[in-house]
């Protein structure tokens, strides 16, 4: 038997590296959350187990639980993980550039269009809206970490615009839900229902480009 000699540690948590054990958790969550966002978007809600997202995650239920407390908890978290961060860089650019408000208002819209076509965002769409009758919970979750995330940032942005003269509201809010229901026209709608429609980059920026004139006829400052 191997012993133990004066020069010899044993390890303990005072010993492990903070930065390590952080990165190791970080990327056990990223695979779960791939796992899961796979099984859902192909089950739905409702079809999906979470021993159905433990192996095709790769891991253990018991992982599977010590990272997320339920199925409803670890479905806002695939939301919230689809939503974020889609939108933010166009916003963020709009500011930094020496754009006028219409050509922000239309690289917005055309960001936001394309977010809008990928087959994630319009599978988990479907999702919400066949099972949001049977699981109130989903929609409630599908709004706060994914439409009403991009309805913040969307009113920040109008905020922005407001400051500098070049937009007129006194319902920022209302506003930005105006601007979402404008990027959802013509190509969105008909591809939620599968039917028919051109997708391509050109109709994409042809609709961006009517939503940003529709916006600012609405909303912009008098000449």
């Amino acid at each position: 038997m191997d012993r133990l000699n004066k020069n010899d540690t044993i390890a303990s948590p005072d010993n492990e590296d903070p930065a390590r054990d952080s990165a190791a958790c970080n990327a056990k969550r990223r695979q779960i959350l791939d796992g899961a966002e796979a099984i859902f978007l192909e089950s739905g809600y409702e079809g999906a187990s979470m021993s159905q997202i433990a192996c095709r995650a790769g891991v253990s239920k018991g992982t599977l639980y010590n990272h997320f407390e339920n199925k409803a908890a670890l479905f806002g978290a695939v939301i919230e993980d689809l939503s974020r961060g889609k939108l933010a860089p166009a916003i963020c650019q709009s500011h930094l550039t020496a754009m006028t408000c219409e050509e922000s208002a239309t690289k917005l819209a055309e960001r936001f269009i394309t977010v809008l076509l990928q087959p994630g965002p319009l599978r988990l769409y479907r999702i919400i809206v066949s099972e949001a009758p049977h699981f109130p919970v989903l929609a409630d979750t599908f709004w706060r970490h994914g439409f009403g995330r991009t309805l913040k940032t969307m009113t920040d942005w109008i905020g922005h615009w407001v400051e500098r003269g070049d937009i007129v509201t006194d319902d920022p809010l209302f506003a930005a839900e105006q601007f979402m229901a404008l990027c959802q026209t013509r190509l969105v709608q008909r591809k939620r229902f599968e039917l028919p429609v051109d997708c391509s980059e050109e109709q994409i920026h042809d609709v961006a480009r009517r939503v940003g004139k529709a916006f600012m006829a609405i909303n912009g400052r008098p000449s």
